[in-house]
């Protein structure tokens, strides 16, 4: 069996790429970094470490590596064989390799899935409107018939590391890949490790909103804080406790959106944030922090929950509004989106800046609360 996998990063490598090999398939990475293609084409191996006490190692093996900057032409055939197509390569880059899908899945006759492996709600349905763009309405009426994009939620913590060997990587021993079963064209891929779901939405947004939500503002409270790191971030009581209450928040609005079981959700709640305090993954808040502007959307892991949680409990989500505050000040000039909102911020003032980058408008009470909780972390700190 073989898997073209795009991305061959650290993500890619260390939870996709595993998991492939564990359920027997030959996995064909393809990325534009010249380094990494070269190497595991020329090592043909690298090695997967469990960030825990027992450090253990899983060899994987079966992979090669193409350029797609380079060899355009070996990625269609490669996807024209592929018994299986999945991506992990960020949001923004999902519409960049989308012409080399549609050009692979046009050369096919056979059913194939292809799944985008992202932090975002609806990753693979937006690189089928991608695919679906480079294509005639009859190519498209054939991809219907053949071709499957099943939504996935995936989770697993790897941090951003630097080894001497350039393939190996750390990751966290839990992870989470779960599968919209009735989206699937065909056979289901017989990847070890996928939770096939009918209803795939549940999962995506108690992961995005507890995960990513909670991720991102250890991050936040961590830079205001000074902390270099979010285990070092976790250290502190007070960073500790507006993170439990900002998931509290997120929990509530989940428990009652979707009827989770309050008792295991607020164990679930507790799972993830011991994740985040693993001593052994030291994962820097300027790399979970990064791409604020993303983060901020109205969609997305901060404000998307805190209007969930007004519309459907009839209140204003305090914690949730002091962790938007706290992407707003996120101030790190390395980040080019945090110098655009702290510039945003600096020429035309925080009421607009908020309703830029949250679509939230100024009378709304979540706004209101943003600007106070804004104002007080200025003034007092977090």
């Amino acid at each position: 069996m073989l898997a073209v996998h795009f991305g061959a990063g650290n993500i890619g490598r260390g939870f996709i790429g595993s998991l492939l090999y564990q359920s027997g398939f030959e996995t064909c990475f393809v990325d534009v970094n010249n380094e990494l293609v070269d190497l595991i084409n020329e090592k043909g191996e690298y090695r997967v470490v469990l960030a825990d006490q027992s450090h253990e190692e899983l060899l994987v093996k079966n992979v090669r590596a193409i350029n797609s900057a380079a060899d355009a032409d070996k990625v269609i055939d490669a996807i024209a064989k592929a018994d299986l197509v999945t991506a992990a390569v960020g949001p923004n880059i999902l519409p960049l390799i989308s012409g080399l899908i549609a050009e692979g899945l046009k050369k096919r006759t056979s059913p194939v899935n292809v799944i985008a492996c992202e932090n975002m709600v609806g990753g693979s349905t937006l690189l089928k409107e991608k695919v679906y763009e480079k294509v005639t309405e009859e190519e498209q009426k054939a991809f219907d018939e053949r071709v499957g994009f099943p939504d996935a939620a995936v989770d697993r913590i790897v941090p951003n590391q630097s080894n001497e060997d350039k393939l190996m990587v750390t990751v966290e021993p839990f992870y989470e890949w779960a599968v919209d079963e009735t989206k699937i064209a065909g056979e289901k891929p017989p990847v070890e490790g996928i939770t096939w779901v009918s209803d795939l939405t549940p999962y995506i947004e108690r992961k995005l909103f507890t995960v990513n939500t909670g991720h991102a503002v250890a991050a936040y409270f961590g830079k205001q804080s000074g902390a270099e790191t979010i285990n070092e971030a976790l250290e502190s009581d007070k960073i500790q406790h507006l993170l439990s209450e900002t998931l509290k928040e997120t929990g509530q609005f989940l428990v009652k959106k979707y009827g989770f079981d309050s008792a295991a959700h607020d164990a679930y709640i507790k799972k993830i944030i011991g994740r985040f305090a693993n001593p052994f993954i030291s994962d820097e808040v300027t790399r979970v922090g990064r791409s604020p502007i993303r983060k901020l959307g109205a969609k997305d892991r901060l404000v998307s929950p805190a209007v969930q949680y007004a519309e459907l409990l009839g209140k204003t989500p305090v914690y949730l509004a002091k962790s938007i505050a706290a992407a707003l000040l996120y101030d790190y000039p390395q980040d080019p989106e945090s110098v655009e909102v702290q510039e945003t911020i600096h020429q035309k003032g925080l009421s607009a800046a908020i309703t830029i980058f949250t679509q939230l408008q100024e009378d709304q009470p979540l706004f209101k609360e943003i600007v106070k909780q804004y104002e007080d972390i200025e003034k007092n700190g977090i």
